[in-house]
């Protein structure tokens, strides 16, 4: 794990202790901090020795360095922040710890990477790219690997984090040598007075850097491109076009052109040779969940798509394929899907689920003919009746997942199960 001498001595109170959380505590333990900690599943609150378990709403925080809390914890309703704010606490996350550690570990360079879609896979992809050249390389943050769980880089590493806007919010010194923005679209706005709030939060990741460090910015869209035009003449500004895709086979469609654009530029900026870069490109398998290619059955292709948690991400997914069987629904989060409607016309065929499955056929059925199936397992079933050699099927549920399921994971698994069911 990273452990570091400045956190020696400190009291630190942590609330949520799932992966990054169980993470943090155990780092800051094993450097000598003094740690209460918390989280209301007590099943959660076992193995830690020598930590202190205190419900933290009944804990005077006088006395204490910071507040460290996991990225899901609202900082807009949560009493808890609203407590350490009042006390004029910091509220940090285990990235901001990260930060502070920097210092103490072998030289390297940290690549930043947000946006509301494609984090992940260029995360992946830029970690891919590295090792490709040999670097020493590790990826974290919110692609599910806690940073401070995993063990430090040898001299000239490169640590890769995916960065949701909710780690940023929680991060207030983190340099990175390239920091990326993929997108920005309407996401995550109960958490945020408005969609300006929101792009503001992606955008201090920049405003964390040097002024001599590399900044990569998407330009698809008008809050992107406002973002972009703050950053002067340091700004690498990309928007996909231009990139021959044939021989990247996990990498195809619009939204993967401009995540391979963004990683491009960023392991230019690392000083990887463009060889390099194209051999790895070519051999990158993609990730679980993200246009994940599950089966090819009779000439149809299956692929699994559950990441696609809003329409956004979706769009890009329907315009890669020419004629595509789409299921999609879950629990929405918002009653349109307006970023989906340009790529109906690759549409064979919708089948809606879930507690969105009624709005969205609403929303669907003047456009493309709709089957209100309620369930995965259903959809999967009537769509190998329907689609016929050359076309794809395609979960890109354009929601969230937790009416059925426990995760998008979860969700992803459910089809992969379904659709080998057929074989």
């Amino acid at each position: 794990m990273i452990v570091a001498h400045a956190w020696a001595g400190k009291r630190y109170a942590v609330l949520g202790l799932a992966r990054s959380g169980a993470a943090t505590v155990r780092a800051l333990a094993a450097s000598g901090a003094q740690v209460v900690a918390w989280d209301s599943d007590k099943a959660r609150r076992q193995g830690f020795d020598g930590v202190a378990m205190t419900d933290l709403d009944r804990l005077d925080l006088a006395g204490f360095d910071a507040l460290v809390v996991s990225p899901g914890v609202p900082l807009n309703t949560h009493p808890l922040a609203a407590k350490a704010r009042m006390a004029r606490l910091p509220i940090i996350g285990d990235i901001e710890l990260f930060a502070q550690a920097r210092g103490e570990l072998p030289r390297h360079e940290v690549v930043g990477i947000t946006g509301t879609n494609g984090k992940s896979t260029t995360t992946a992809l830029v970690r891919h790219i590295c090792d490709v050249a040999g670097l020493p390389v590790l990826m974290g943050g919110n692609i599910g690997l806690p940073i401070l769980a995993q063990d430090s880089l040898v001299e000239g590493g490169v640590y890769v984090l995916e960065l949701s806007s909710y780690q940023i919010d929680l991060t207030q010194t983190l340099d990175c040598d390239v920091a990326v923005l993929l997108n920005v679209t309407p996401d995550h706005l109960d958490r945020y007075d408005g969609f300006e709030a929101y792009a503001a939060s992606k955008a201090r990741l920049f405003a964390m850097q040097s002024a001599r460090r590399v900044a990569v910015v998407g330009t698809g869209d008008d809050a992107s491109a406002r973002i972009a035009a703050t950053l002067g003449k340091r700004a690498i500004r990309l928007d996909g076009s231009g990139l021959d895709q044939s021989g990247w086979p996990a990498l195809q469609g619009p939204h993967n052109a401009q995540n391979a654009a963004a990683a491009i530029a960023t392991a230019r900026a690392l000083g990887i040779a463009e060889e390099v870069i194209a051999q790895a490109l070519a051999s990158f398998a993609g990730l679980p969940h993200r246009m994940e290619r599950v089966a090819t059955l009779g000439g149809v292709t299956w692929y699994n798509d559950s990441k696609a948690t809003n329409p956004e991400s979706t769009a890009p997914a329907l315009a890669a394929f020419p004629r595509v069987h789409w299921i999609l629904g879950g629990r929405a989060k918002g009653d349109d899907l307006d970023a989906c409607l340009p790529s109906l016309g690759h549409v064979a065929r919708a089948y809606t689920i879930g507690e969105a499955g009624p709005r969205f056929a609403e929303v669907l059925r003047p456009h493309v003919p709709v089957a209100e199936v309620e369930t995965l397992e259903r959809a999967v079933k009537l769509a190998a009746q329907e689609a016929v050699r050359g076309e794809a099927v395609l979960l890109s549920p354009a929601a969230a997942s937790f009416d059925q399921f426990r995760d998008y994971e979860h969700r992803g698994r459910a089809f992969r199960e379904a659709v080998e069911a057929l074989a």
